[in-house]
């Protein structure tokens, strides 16, 4: 059959992955990267490559055990790159990977957008709960 004569497909008809389906291995990438502390690690590394500690002090709040726990699932992924250079004492740094650099690229778009709507929030939110205390 000829490019003329196919049937026309979406993009998605061709993908062989679905998030939406409970088996998909793509869940975890998505829950790795959009999960609070996921996506604070990328935003953060997207500034900068960081040492442990330096990127623990940015991510504030972030514990030692989930900072590292998060690093592992992102290095895993594909994300993040950790770099141990052999020095007295030893170095580690953290960036991001090209494909990390992209996911984090559209995480930022959200994460501004979020930081600039932020005063509507708020007023729902106190709107929200004048109403429930009401109740």
């Amino acid at each position: 059959m000829d490019q003329s004569t196919a049937p026309e497909t979406s993009a998605t008809d061709d993908l062989p992955f679905d998030v939406f389906s409970k088996q998909c291995p793509s869940r975890g990438l998505l829950e790795h990267a959009t999960g609070r502390w996921g996506a604070l690690t990328l935003g953060a590394l997207y500034e900068e490559s960081l040492r442990f500690n330096a990127l623990r002090r940015r991510v504030d709040g972030v514990s030692e055990k989930m900072l590292s726990q998060t690093l592992h699932a992102l290095e895993r992924d594909g994300l993040v790159h950790r770099e141990a250079q052999l020095t007295n004492p030893p170095r580690v740094d953290y960036e991001l990977t090209p494909l990390g650099r992209e996911v984090a690229e559209r995480l930022l778009g959200l994460i501004h957008f979020v930081e600039g709507r932020m005063p509507e929030v708020l007023e729902a939110r106190a709107r929200y709960d004048a109403r429930e205390t009401r109740a």
